[in-house]
């Protein structure tokens, strides 16, 4: 018996796959759990459309994130941080103060999302990567000040 499930299941599928299941399974269990439906013509056409629906929205959001990674590539950011007479800094610069600036100039960018090579414990400049999404990913550059 075709169905589509609805829920993920273990061993069978994902959510909007379409897939032959015994009879006893598919009846006694998929359907009377609510995890699938028959596979008649509206089902089909329901998830044919709920799956275009869903690569339109990926879409989108590779494109926006294509547009926010051409925005933020080779951006330099100023940070200025108070530090002792041998111009050693009390403490670090970390990603939560470049976050911080990047949140600043406009761009909202979770501080997990940003790596630092090295600590920032002198002025001078650093590069950092911007981590957007898995497969776009932005250089900057932090410009420590005293």
């Amino acid at each position: 018996m075709k169905v589509v499930l609805l829920k993920d299941v273990k061993g069978s599928g994902k959510a909007g796959d379409i897939i032959e299941a015994k009879d006893g399974f598919a009846q006694n269990f998929l359907i009377k759990k609510g995890l699938a439906k028959p596979a008649d013509n509206q089902a089909l056409n329901e998830n044919k459309a709920q799956k275009q629906a869903q690569e339109f929205h990926r879409q989108e959001q590779l494109k926006a994130n294509k547009e926010l990674r051409q925005k933020l590539d080779g951006t330099e950011i100023t940070i200025q941080v108070k530090s002792g007479a041998s111009g050693k800094f009390f403490g670090s610069v970390t990603n939560k103060e470049v976050a911080d600036k990047l949140l600043e100039l406009g761009y909202d960018i979770d501080k997990k999302k940003i790596t630092i090579q090295s600590n920032i414990k002198t002025a001078g400049v650093y590069p950092a990567t911007v981590r957007i999404s898995a497969e776009e990913t932005a250089k900057i550059s932090v410009n420590i000040i005293n």
